[in-house]
C-alpha cells in the first residue's frame, strides 16, 4: 500500500509534473494537426464536392474537358504531362441533400494548367470555364460552357446553367486562396 508520504513526495516531484505536461502538450498538437486521421474527408458538403470536382478534373485527359482548340504539345516520353487545377463550387443538385454520393450533379468554374515539365505557369495551356460535372456517372461527366458558331457565350452559359449558378458563373471565378494554391501546386508538378 502507497503511504501518505510517499504520495506526497510524488505529488511534489518536479520531474513527474514534467513529464505529465510534456504528455498533455503532444496529445494536444497531434490532435490539432492531424483531427480526424490522415485521409480525412473535408467536414461540409460544399468542402467535399470541391475535392471531387478538383480530383476528377486533374485525373481527366486534357481532351475530357471538352474546350475546342487546345492542344497539348506531344510528349517525347510516356509519361503524360500532370493536369493540375483549381476549382470553386458555385452549388450542387439536389440542393437539399446533405452527403457526397447523393449529389447528382455540381456546377461550378475549373482552371486547369497542363503543367508541361519547366514550362512556367504564364506560358502553360491553361482549360478554364464555367464546368457542369455530373456526379451520377462513373466517371463523372464533364461539360464546360463554350461558345458556338450560333450562340454566344452568355446565352450558352444560361440554356446550361440554373439561373442562380448562371448569375454566379457570370461574376465570380477562382477565390484568392484556390489560385494561390493552384499556382503553388502547378509549379511544384511542373518541376519549377
Amino acid at each position: 500500500m502507497i503511504s501518505r508520504e510517499s504520495f506526497a513526495g510524488w505529488y511534489r516531484n518536479r520531474f513527474v509534473w514534467v513529464a505529465v505536461i510534456l504528455l498533455a502538450v503532444s496529445a494536444g498538437v497531434v490532435a490539432l494537426v492531424n483531427p480526424a486521421g490522415s485521409e480525412a474527408e473535408p467536414a461540409d458538403l460544399q468542402a467535399q464536392v470541391l475535392t471531387r470536382m478538383r480530383s476528377v478534373l486533374e485525373k481527366a485527359d486534357p481532351g475530357q474537358h471538352n474546350h475546342a482548340g487546345h492542344n497539348v504539345q506531344q510528349v517525347t516520353t510516356e509519361e503524360q504531362p500532370a493536369v493540375v487545377c483549381g476549382v470553386r463550387v458555385y452549388g450542387y443538385e439536389p440542393a437539399e441533400v446533405t452527403a457526397l454520393a447523393d449529389v447528382r450533379t455540381a456546377y461550378g468554374f475549373h482552371l486547369c494548367g497542363v503543367a508541361e515539365q519547366k514550362r512556367p505557369w504564364d506560358v502553360a495551356v491553361k482549360l478554364a470555364g464555367p464546368v457542369i460535372m455530373d456526379m451520377s456517372t462513373d466517371p463523372p461527366g464533364i461539360q464546360v460552357v463554350e461558345a458556338t458558331a450560333d450562340v454566344m457565350f452568355v446565352d450558352r452559359l444560361r440554356e446550361m446553367f440554373p439561373e442562380k449558378y448562371a448569375e454566379l458563373a457570370l461574376k465570380e471565378a477562382l477565390a484568392d486562396s484556390e489560385m494561390a494554391d493552384l499556382r503553388r501546386r502547378y509549379d511544384a508538378a511542373a518541376g519549377l
